[in-house]
């Protein structure tokens, strides 16, 4: 069983930064591959960002390539989304997830643990 909590949401300035952190439970929290999605009001839950077991691949969406960056602390039980040159299109509420397949997976289906969300609003 793991527990995940999502912390750093807030309201930001378009072309601000935001770095989202998620905590988990768990002695075999460097097993998990973990991503992040976000849903926006009336909108399908989306992938974004996901980080294999061993931190060495990662994978975007092509929405935020070149802007967010996810990372891994293991030591710390805790993965991170660094979220950069944020648009209001990235308005929504953004999940931590944990999966045990051994690479990154882009279906919800694929996670079996989810945070409880954390609210990131970018104004214009």
């Amino acid at each position: 069983q793991v527990r995940l909590v999502e912390s750093g949401g807030g309201l930001v300035q378009a072309g601000g930064s935001l770095r989202l952190s998620c905590a988990a439970s768990g002695r075999t929290f460097s097993s998990y591959t973990l991503g992040w999605f976000r849903q926006a009001p009336g909108k399908e839950r989306e992938f974004v960002a996901g980080i294999s077991w061993s931190g060495g691949s990662t994978r975007y969406a092509d929405s935020v390539k070149g802007r967010f960056t996810i990372s891994r602390d293991n030591a710390k039980n805790t993965v991170y989304l660094q979220m950069n040159s944020l648009k209001p299109e990235d308005t929504a509420v953004y999940y931590c997830a944990a999966s045990t397949w051994p690479a990154v997976r882009y279906s919800t289906s694929a996670y079996d643990y989810w945070g409880q969300g954390t609210q990131v609003t970018v104004s214009s």
